[in-house]
């Protein structure tokens, strides 16, 4: 029966080095990449929590009242006159999710909504990923305002001879409104009882 002599036991050494550097290298590479796959999901996350605050920031600011003339249209895709700018709420969001909003714009594609570009506050840190020492993750993000309601317009009553100028005449109701099954009256006189915006439309991430 042969027995390993000491030649044997010294050849067998360097060979358990190498394999205790080669692992140690490939956990320095795993844990490399997880760091910056950290950081970039980190920022994303930014991102997209950015992009929604937009959105919904420029449809808080309107009021039904605002779009009573326009509801029909708006209510079928039609981007309201004059939406709010909800990008000071963007910077607020990509800074408490540790990012620095990097861009702001309204979309100019026909939607409602937004498209965020943020960066992280932090770089993704040293490691032997060369310049990522100083390197900071990037991402954006778009978040759209979209009806979650239909809209049907109300009938004017047709007018007797010698009422036309009844100033006093009741004038039509603008419509109804149908949200999820939930039906609204539209009023102007009863606005207290009128929808809120975050029942008349949804906010969503959307593709650029």
């Amino acid at each position: 029966m042969s027995r390993s002599g000491p030649d044997d036991d010294g050849q067998a050494t360097p060979l358990y080095m190498a394999a205790v550097v080669g692992l140690l290298f490939l956990v320095l590479v795993y844990l490399a990449f997880g760091q910056a796959d950290v950081t970039r999901n980190g920022t994303q996350t930014a991102a997209d929590a950015a992009a929604l605050a937009a959105a919904q920031e420029s449809r808080d600011q309107l009021e039904l009242t605002d779009l009573l003339d326009d509801l029909e249209a708006i209510l079928d895709g039609e981007v309201p006159a004059g939406t709010p700018d909800g990008c000071g709420r963007a910077a607020d969001f990509a800074d408490r999710n540790e990012a620095v909003a990097d861009g702001c714009t309204p979309l100019n594609d026909g939607r409602w909504g937004f498209t965020v570009n943020v960066e992280s506050r932090e770089s993704m840190g040293d490691s032997i990923i060369e310049g990522t020492g100083s390197k900071h993750a990037t991402a954006h993000a778009t978040a759209v305002v979209e009806p979650r309601c239909t809209f049907t317009p109300g009938e004017s009553a047709p007018t007797e001879p010698g009422e036309g100028d009844d100033a006093d005449e009741e004038k039509p109701l603008p419509g109804k409104l149908l949200c999820d099954s939930e039906e609204w009256v539209v009023d102007p006189d009863e606005p207290d009882l009128l929808p809120d915006m975050a029942d008349l439309f949804t906010v969503r991430l959307a593709e650029d």
